[in-house]
């Protein structure tokens, strides 16, 4: 018995964030607004408004407000048509809701904030963000929110103020010089998206430090988190005293980083990361480009580096609004599934894209921002019942959210288990990327697992092989992209069992 982790998986397990499914919507696109003919006036020219059934096209660029006219082509949803859905993600098995910036900004997307206080009209007001959250937490979920705090847009009035007017207290909010496209330092060189000057200490104030901040202010609203844009250009320092001060507004609450950087250095500066590096292997792994024992390798070295109360914590995405959707990056159905089997067993948070638990396709921007696929939501659709299969086996099983991991060697097989204090929670996953066949041996280096004791396929309960542990031994064959998640069934039938004395 193993003192040291005693109260270790029940203190996680009251932890909402540890191994929370997430699931992911942009508010302009996720569900048709009941209200759209009253609310054409907010879309005046050049923008334009779409029907449902439009697909975004890429667009051109327009001169005059520095950005391309796909970035101002809407589809018309808001906050009230997103919360008219929330039965359906609910449904699903959700744990958490998070929507991309729904500030008031010029753009769709949103990245370009004229006002953080305020939200959008096209999407609502911030009393239409309390009664979302209210109604989240009734149905015991969360709520984040995307923070993009590290520029803002070159319409908002602070800039235009800053630009025109050398004595504006706002001058030293931002970066100007001749050096800089524009005149002002801007995110990837875009000039519509100048940077904030963080090193200012009253930009500060305005996002997080102050009582009245964007962060706290938001929190207090019923807000559980922020996941924050492009927050490796914030820095250690700055994230670490945004965390401090979302911690202090409301403990527990959530700070999860859009940090494309090997995870390891950036905690506690921030609780979770986006696993940039965990999405590229693992569809590099389903695309044949990564063998097991190198993805393996890659894997338990970064959870063992970064710590597995990080990763539990940290959202596991295959792809969201910037990347093309699985669906269009891995056209095999078999390699994609097994892809999704690592997404939801492997230590982490689900980050689930709206539509791509239905198979949407999509590639790159702004196709992969296409309006959702309602009427592809039926109980025919393979992909929704898969993807509701994976959503329970997470949430259902304790090792899956909250347990450790531990890689098992092989030498062609890749092979993990996420286990617990108790014997019963053990899951083993075994997977065959390859397009052959794969026999072999593998020890499962658990001193809880007795010997002959049977082992379930989660996946396919029934299948044809019976799956027996065997002096810490596992014989399997298993077909090309197949993959197989086993459970020790510890109370088989007739009464007796050999785990009287070990559980």
């Amino acid at each position: 018995f193993d003192i040291e982790l005693q109260g270790v998986f029940e203190s996680r397990e009251k932890d909402w964030r540890n191994g929370a499914v997430v699931y992911q919507v942009l508010v302009d696109r996720f569900a048709p607004s009941a209200n759209l003919e009253a609310k054409r006036a907010l879309y005046p020219a050049p923008k334009t408004l779409h029907g449902w059934d439009e697909t975004p096209a890429p667009g051109v660029y327009l001169e005059a407000h520095k950005l391309w006219s796909h970035e101002i082509a809407f589809w018309g949803g808001d906050l009230a048509s997103t919360a008219s859905k929330l039965g359906y993600v609910q449904h699903l098995g959700a744990d958490v809701l998070y929507l991309n910036p729904i500030c008031l900004a010029y753009t769709n997307h949103k990245y370009d904030a004229l006002d953080y206080l305020q939200v959008s009209p096209e999407y609502g007001t911030r009393a239409d963000v309390k009664t979302l959250a209210e109604d989240l937490h009734g149905r015991g979920m969360k709520l984040v929110l995307d923070g993009v705090f590290n520029h803002m847009g070159r319409n908002s009035a602070l800039f235009q103020q800053a630009q025109a007017d050398v004595n504006s207290p706002y001058r030293d909010w931002f970066v100007f010089g001749e050096q800089f496209a524009g005149g002002a330092r801007c995110w990837w060189r875009a000039e519509n998206l100048p940077e904030l000057n963080l090193e200012n200490p009253k930009v500060r104030e305005h996002l997080y430090a102050a009582q009245h901040s964007v962060v706290r202010s938001y929190l207090r609203d019923g807000v559980d988190g922020w996941r924050l844009d492009v927050a490796f250009d914030i820095g250690f320092v700055f994230l670490d005293q945004l965390t401090r001060a979302a911690h202090q507004e409301k403990a527990g609450s959530l700070v999860v980083g859009e940090i494309a950087n090997y995870p390891k250095e950036w905690f506690p500066s921030v609780d979770a990361v986006m696993h940039f590096a965990l999405r590229h292997l693992t569809l590099r792994l389903a695309n044949g480009l990564v063998d097991a024992p190198t993805y393996g390798r890659m894997v338990t070295r970064m959870i063992e580096e970064t710590g597995i109360e990080h990763m539990l914590k940290s959202w596991i995405y295959l792809d969201n609004h910037d990347t093309p959707r699985l669906a269009t990056t891995v056209p095999d159905l078999a390699a994609r599934r097994l892809a999704q089997v690592l997404q939801f067993t492997l230590p982490g948070s689900p980050n689930l894209y709206y539509g791509s638990e239905l198979d949407m396709p999509g590639g790159d921007d702004p196709a992969m921002r296409a309006p959702m696929r309602w009427d592809l939501v039926t109980p025919d659709n393979a992909a929704l019942q898969w993807t509701k299969r994976l959503i329970r086996l997470h949430r259902e099983h304790r090792a899956l959210r909250v347990g450790n991991y531990r890689p098992i060697s092989s030498n062609r097989l890749l092979a993990f288990e996420r286990y617990t204090d108790r014997a019963a929670d053990t899951v083993l996953v075994i997977a065959n990327p390859s397009d052959t066949e794969i026999a072999e041996t593998l020890m499962v280096a658990n001193s809880k697992l007795m010997d002959s004791t049977r082992m379930v396929d989660l996946l396919d309960p029934s299948p044809a092989d019976d799956i027996r542990m065997g002096a810490t031994l596992l014989q399997l064959t298993l077909p090309p992209r197949s993959v197989r998640v086993l459970k020790p069934d510890i109370a088989p039938p007739g009464g007796y069992t050999n785990y009287k004395r070990v559980q």
